[in-house]
């Protein structure tokens, strides 16, 4: 192997920063909608219902930008306001605050950068008609400013500012490496921004004037899009000429006429042991910016700060001033006047200085995160997860004191923002990111706990469905008692200033910091699965969180459901569930059960009844039952059922007929009066049936509500017309509000008036219009109104996939595309036409806000996939048509009924099926809405995938457990709760239920244990299937009994004296308690219970834990041991020595104790890794590596070898070794039975801070992989014979790649041999890496010809594509050595990331660049699909 790729698998979801602003629309805009709202949901004319209240009270939401490594995403706050009393009221059990019941984070739009983001501002100017833009700062010093365009629905850049490169060298003054990345903040009233770079670089950002250049005087329209705030230009402060040196942080103040930047900065350092003579050291200095004159003159300065002071907040106006943070002392300072406020004992003043006031209570404010609630209230979430309120107690404008109380436990944050006046959002790396409504004074309905949320199941609005998992999910991870509190709604301690209670309202799912995982069996897997099935047995089961918020995530790539029961069923082309309304049955629509099941055979058609179980009554009933069915449905409301065969369809009322249609051509032209003809598909849209014929043409079947009866019509449109239609389908857009609506041209404006004439179908009660959606088979696409059949909507070459879709007629074109050359065209044109939509599918999910998608897939197996919105353009679109003296445009008269705003544009979806699947006629997209409370859609066919839709984003899961699916449906009965039923190749039916554990809105399916400590490793047993994990719990213990126990005796007895005075005896210290815990996965229940646990002993950290076979040399026999190495941790005065352990476990189900030890020694160093090599032990203690062979009772060493620092892994393969070293990089040794040593093979000669090393094979050769602290990844081989090897003693570089996150983990799992290009190499492993970020990637090896050929598409899409803000992939992806030496290495891995571009570029681009590189496009996706299909694992 020469050549490797890689892949992410799982983006990180650990969020690094998150911020609150309103990116997709202005506050002026938010208030309009939340005030229009209620009198559009509810027509009756409830308007003086609670929901204009409660939108008032809570005033217009932001929207939520968020950002996790390289993954940018913003979020709007979708908030259920209580529609008084016909929900219930306050008796139904989700509880309500300030007039709402719910809310959730709905994304807006996301992006996965090729670039780190290390600091985020957002830019705005707090007044109510433009919008907020995100700037973001990246390594080592640009700047991109992002604005919301409404045009593409997506952020665009607005400007990039870099400061690199050889014109900016003299800013770095010499230096390589920076102790923390730019940061970026912005002025308040949106006049400028800052950002401070290379350590004392300050670049001032001064933001355009808004309105001039944008919008005209006479334009009052734009009203409606408002203009973004933009950086104009930029200039750089060197504040070394200000007599800095050490910056801290900075921030602008409110309240002044220029912006005003206060900076904290260090004068001289100080450190730990000079604290009692030198410590207050920082001071803040305030300048005013002027950015015309490019001067910033000092206004105010405060020195004798603490030394621990670490971070300014700025006071909302109408205080204004500065708060200072310290670890142990809040300081406010204005220019008049400063108070302080102190924390704990450690604290200092200094000399002459008034008293100052203390806090009731200890607390440590380090790496505390603040946000604003109001004008006065700060929120603190603090190291350990607590939330602590701040009120700065005011008159008129003079600070008096600052009050700090506890509040509520949470989770432990790495961000917190306030959004809007009711809501805040905490971040975090180590656990669930929560966002929380807040409410100052307490409500008169007193809430009812949110425990019973679980139970409410049917008595919400039908769009909180996907949302029910997560109120329990938030509880299950917090069990303990003081932690509830924040999870339920009681009211808090009472609080001085003012009562603030809280209500969780969402959550987004994090399984990061990833330190470790181990791969096992799932509770369901299926003991004789072969090939790609065989990968879902597995799971991967991670260490994830921290502290109080440690879990063990259970993660799976791939669905498997759980089988309830199976048929055998051969030869079955189509299965549909359908429901029976009679006439007296009285039962919710959305808890009804099925009635029928309906089985189409190859030549004939069965129907089961679906009671409490399946009874085949095919004899009983009138369906057709010799011919196979097309499709069957529900019409009129659900009380008639439908079901259309080939020469014709049956209308039925449970199981008797009541009408029969047989299809005939229905043509003018032709003579001969009535041919029949054979319908090819169907689509059912209450109460039409559309139907696409054999011939190509097109029927619709129209219902008559009055009388239960369908007629057939033949729609002329199509008739004349010679293109033939390749797929159609109905699509009806339901709801109180039908969406497709408001794209008409004067929606907007007649949203209440003209509903009743614009519906002209007569149903204006249900307020539903049916639309046909057609593609022709020249490629174009329409949307008609039915029954009338008008054209609302056209687009050419729909099949090409372009990013943008919108109405041709309604926005001309604006060039003649110039003519390529004819022989170029030739080849691509042939690809080209070969290409076709087989099915197309457009539905809109529930949710008040939600917006249509449309799915059209093609014959080679790509899934296209649209997400409509709209954007009406008309007004910018001046150059469209010839303008009447009236001001409106002679085309639209003609257009008036178009949907001319709207727009779809193009989603990425990672689907993996590609293959040709002309020859696969059945349907394959089914739409479900409700399979366990999710709702998304299900892609039949040789490789079938789930796709989740969950905060209106798609979450793709594949399921390979049973091979191709021929079909699928829904079924919700008595003994199958939202089932479903799905039939495989092999002819089996299949009834089960989705994995009720299991959260899918994650990129892979999770199920999350909480632990209530932080696990740090896990191994897997897999003859027991048990995981033995290492978990250690924080524990307080008094100070006195901690340093007794740590210091020697003699000393310990003066320490004891010391300690005597004051009340320094009740001090207490927090300490790690270790233990390692195994546990299991009950088969029934689902559940993870903790089997067995071993306790350490006081200090002893347990390091490692792995499942060793050794060979018993008195026995002769094989022994499987579970060994642990331990250290023991007491400070840096007692030497450090650990412990071997070694347990084995027993064979007898009902034995008292699960495991026993067997063996346990002392050892001179930490015992940081152990592995089993050829049935012997290898222990690295210290910098000492022993090999030792096990006699039964008794280690004894028979080999060694000196490491130079400390190992930090171990990894075997036969007889090789590979262990990183903490600071030295990496070795390779050999081990020989006969003269029973470990040598030396090669080594790597750099430096280098390893976390994680293996073995990567490729057939025959061998590659050893290494991640460092840089975040890089390296693969080395070993080469004796080459010249620059030094005759073998070193390593050398085969690749070198930046991941861009710490790789703390790599697994070693086997490919799977691909059909597509057999390769001879059967032995090939791939490595599956998990990082402290959350993600999850693999580094697989591929072979020469597919790589260079990706190679050259990857050289060609940096250029090809237009990359976010403006980042160059290349440069992103180039090893990043910090400063250090380092020889640079070949450049031998493809990027999959990149990669995953081509697939978003329309077929025409696709075309061009597989030619520019000499291959096709065929060629490169099926290299895609192989690569995909080799590394399916889990």
């Amino acid at each position: 192997m020469s050549y490797a790729a890689y892949k992410m698998m799982h983006w990180p979801t650990g969020i690094d920063y998150c911020a609150a602003g309103f990116i997709t629309h202005s506050p002026a805009e938010a208030a309009a909608f939340s005030s229009l709202e209620p009198s559009i949901s509810c027509p009756e004319g409830d308007v003086d219902s609670a929901a204009p209240r409660a939108a008032q009270r809570v005033g217009p939401t932001p929207n939520l930008v968020v950002v996790a490594a390289n993954v940018l995403e913003v979020y709007a706050v979708r908030t259920d306001a209580v529609m008084g009393a016909q929900d219930g009221g306050p008796s139904s059990t989700a509880a309500i605050l300030d007039g709402i019941s719910g809310a959730r984070l709905e994304l807006v739009c996301y992006y996965r950068l090729h670039g780190n983001i290390e600091s985020m501002a957002v830019l705005s100017d707090g007044t109510d008609n433009t919008r907020d833009s995100i700037a973001l700062a990246f390594k080592d010093a640009k700047i991109a400013c992002l604005e919301f365009d409404d045009s593409i629905n997506g952020l665009r850049t607005s400007s990039m500012h870099c400061f690199e490169g050889p014109d900016w060298l003299h800013l770095k003054r010499g230096r390589e490496s920076f102790a923390c990345g730019p940061i970026i903040k912005a002025d308040p009233q949106g006049r400028c921004g800052a950002a401070l770079f290379y350590g004392l670089q300050m670049i001032i950002l001064k933001a355009a004037q808004v309105g001039q250049s944008l919008v005209g005087e006479d334009e009052p329209t734009r009203m409606l899009s408002s203009a973004a705030v933009r950086i104009d230009s930029s200039y750089v402060i060197d504040l070394r000429h200000l007599e800095m040196n050490h910056i801290k942080d900075f921030t602008f103040v409110h309240g002044y006429i220029e912006p005003v930047l206060v900076i904290l900065h260090e004068q001289e350092p100080t450190w730990a042991g000079r604290i009692s003579s030198k410590n207050q050291t920082c001071m803040i200095s305030a300048f005013s910016i002027s950015m015309s004159l490019k001067q910033h003159p000092m206004i105010w300065s405060s020195a004798k700060l603490p030394h621990d002071a670490y971070q300014l907040l700025a006071v909302p106006p109408p205080i204004s001033g500065i708060l200072v943070i310290c670890a142990n002392s809040i300081h406010y300072h204005s220019q008049s006047t400063s108070c302080s406020l102190t924390l704990n004992s450690f604290s200092s003043q200094p000399d002459g200085s008034p008293e100052t006031l203390k806090t009731s209570f200890h607390v440590e404010l380090d790496a505390a995160k603040a946000t604003w609630l109001s004008h006065d209230i700060v929120m603190f979430s603090s190291k350990n997860g607590e939330i602590l309120l701040l009120t700065v107690v005011y008159d008129g404008r003079a600070v008096q004191r600052l009050d700090l109380m506890k509040s509520k436990a949470s989770i432990l944050s790495l961000g917190a923002t306030t959004l809007g006046s009711s809501f805040f959002f905490l971040g975090s790396r180590l656990a669930d990111s929560l966002l929380v409504q807040f409410s100052f004074g307490v409500p008169t309905s007193v809430l009812p706990d949110l425990t019973d949320e679980s139970a409410d199941i049917e008595g919400d609005p039908p769009f909180a469905k996907r949302l029910r998992r997560i109120p329990s999910d938030i509880l299950q991870d917090v069990n303990s008692v003081e932690e509830l509190s924040f999870h339920s709604n009681s009211v808090p301690n009472s609080l001085d200033s003012a009562q603030i209670s809280f209500v969780v309202r969402d959550a987004l799912i994090n399984v990061g910091p990833l330190k470790d995982f181990a791969y096992g069996l799932r509770t369901n897997s299926d003991p004789n699965a072969a090939g790609i099935a065989k990968q879902s047995n597995y799971e991967l089961v991670c260490c994830s969180g921290h502290g109080k918020n440690g879990t063990l995530s259970a993660l799976q790539q791939s669905i498997r459901p759980d089988l309830i029961t199976e048929v055998e069923l051969p030869s079955c082309t189509g299965i549909w569930t359908v429901y029976y309304k009679s006439s007296r049955g009285i039962t919710t629509e959305d808890n009804e059960y099925h009635a029928y099941l309906i089985i189409s055979l190859e030549s004939r058609t069965m129907v089961l009844q679906t009671g409490d179980d399946l009874g085949e009554v095919t004899e009983t009933v009138d369906y057709n039952v010799q011919a196979s069915t097309i499709a069957a449905g529900n019409l009129f409301g659900r009380r008639r059922v439908i079901q259309v065969y080939a020469k014709g369809a049956r209308v039925l009322d449970g199981s008797f007929m009541t009408q029969e249609l047989n299809f005939t051509m229905h043509s003018s032209e032709s003579s001969l009066s009535s041919e029949p003809v054979a319908a090819a598909s169907a689509s059912i849209a209450d109460p039409y049936v559309l139907l696409k014929m054999v011939d190509g043409t097109v029927r619709l079947l129209v219902g008559d509500h009055s009388n239960c009866t369908i007629s057939i019509n033949a729609p002329t449109v199509f008739a004349s017309s010679s293109q033939r239609i390749s797929s159609c389908t109905l699509y009806c857009d339901r709801g109180p509000e039908p969406w497709l609506r408001k794209a008409r041209t004067d929606a907007w404006l007649s949203s209440g008036i003209g509903e009743a004439t614009d519906s002209n179908d007569g149903f204006s009660h249900d307020q539903s219009d049916i639309y046909c959606i057609i593609c022709f088979e020249s490629g174009k696409l329409g949307i008609f109104e039915v029954p009338s059949f008008k054209c609302v909507f056209s687009v050419e070459g729909f099949v090409s996939g372009s990013a943008i879709l919108s109405d041709d007629l309604s926005h001309a074109k604006d060039a003649v595309i110039g003519v390529p050359d004819a022989t170029t065209v030739s080849v691509k044109k042939e690809e080209a036409n070969n290409i076709k939509i087989v099915e197309l599918a457009m539905h809109r999910w529930s949710g008040q806000f939600s917006c249509p998608f449309l799915f059209g897939l093609l014959n080679d197996g790509t899934l296209l996939c649209y997400h409509a919105y709209c954007y009406d353009g008309s007004e910018s679109n001046a150059h469209r048509a010839p303008l009447s003296p009236n001001g409106s445009s002679d085309l639209d008269n003609a257009s008036d009924s178009r949907l001319r705003s709207l727009r779809f544009h193009r989603v990425s979806i990672d689907i993996s099926s590609r293959d040709d699947i002309s020859s696969f006629t059945r349907p394959r997209i089914t739409i479900f809405n409700n399979v366990g409370g999710y709702e998304g859609l299900f892609l039949g066919g040789p490789r079938p995938t789930w796709v989740f839709v969950c905060r209106q984003r798609f979450r793709v899961h594949p399921q390979l457990c049973d091979g191709p699916i021929v079909a699928f449906t829904v079924l919700h009965n008595v003994n199958c709760c939202r089932g479903l039923i799905y039939v495989t190749s092999q002819g089996f039916l299949k009834i089960c239920q989705l994995p009720s554990a299991y959260n899918y809105d994650n990129y892979w399916p999770v199920q999350k244990v909480p632990l209530h400590g932080t696990p740090h490793q896990v191994t897997y047993y897999a003859e027991q299937s048990l995981y033995p994990l290492i978990v250690s719990v924080p524990v307080v213990r008094p100070l006195n009994q901690v340093l007794s126990s740590m210091a020697d005796q003699e000393l310990g007895l003066h320490i004891e004296n010391d300690f005597t005075v004051g009340d320094d005896l009740q001090k207490v210290y927090t300490v790690d308690e270790f233990e390692v815990r195994i546990m299991e996965l009950e088969k029934p229940s689902g559940c993870w219970e903790t089997r067995f646990t071993i306790p350490m002993q006081q200090f002893e950290n347990a390091l490692t834990v792995r499942i060793v076979t050794l060979q018993n040399t008195t026995t002769k026999e094989n022994e499987t041991l579970m060994a642990i190495g331990t250290a023991y941790v007491q400070g840096e005065d007692v030497a450090a020595r650990g412990r071997v352990l070694l347990f084995s476990f027993s064979k007898s189900e009902n034995s008292q104790n699960l495991v026993t030890e067997v063996y346990s020694k002392e050892s001179k160093g930490a015992v940081s890794a152990v592995a089993s090599l050829q049935g012997h032990l290898l222990i690295a203690s210290g910098p000492k590596i022993t090999l030792n062979k096990w006699t039964g009772a008794e280690l004894t060493a028979v080999a060694f070898y000196d490491a130079p620092l400390h190992v930090v892994s171990l990894n075997i393969v036969k007889n090789f070794i590979l262990f990183g070293d903490i600071h030295k990089s990496i070795y390779f040794l050999s081990w020989k039975e006969q003269g029973s040593q470990l040598s030396l093979l090669a080594k790597d000669f750099g430096s280098l801070e390893c976390f994680a090393t293996e073995f990567l094979i490729d057939g025959s050769t061998l590659s050893l992989v290494v991640s460092d602290s840089d975040k890089n990844l390296q693969i080395f081989y070993y080469a004796p014979k080459m010249v620059e090897s030094w005759k073998g003693q070193k390593l050398l570089s085969r690749a070198e790649f930046h991941v861009g996150a710490h790789v703390s983990k790599l697994l070693r799992i086997q490919m799977l041999p691909t059909q597509g290009l057999v390769s001879e190499k059967t032995n090939r492993f791939a490595l599956v890496f998990g990082t402290l970020d959350g993600g999850i990637g693999c580094i697989a090896p591929v072979d020469e010809l597919t790589f260079r050929r990706l190679q050259s598409l990857q050289r060609k899409l940096v250029d090809a594509v237009p990359h976010v803000c403006g980042l160059n992939p290349r440069s992103f992806r180039h090893f990043k050595s910090n400063g250090k030496a380092h020889r640079p290495g070949p450049d031998n891995i493809i990027d999959f990331e990149l990669l995953s571009h081509y697939e978003m570029l329309s077929l025409g681009e696709q075309l061009d660049i597989a030619q520019q590189i000499g291959t096709t496009r065929s060629q490169i996706i099926s290299n895609f699909s192989d690569f995909l299909l080799g590394t399916s694992f889990l």
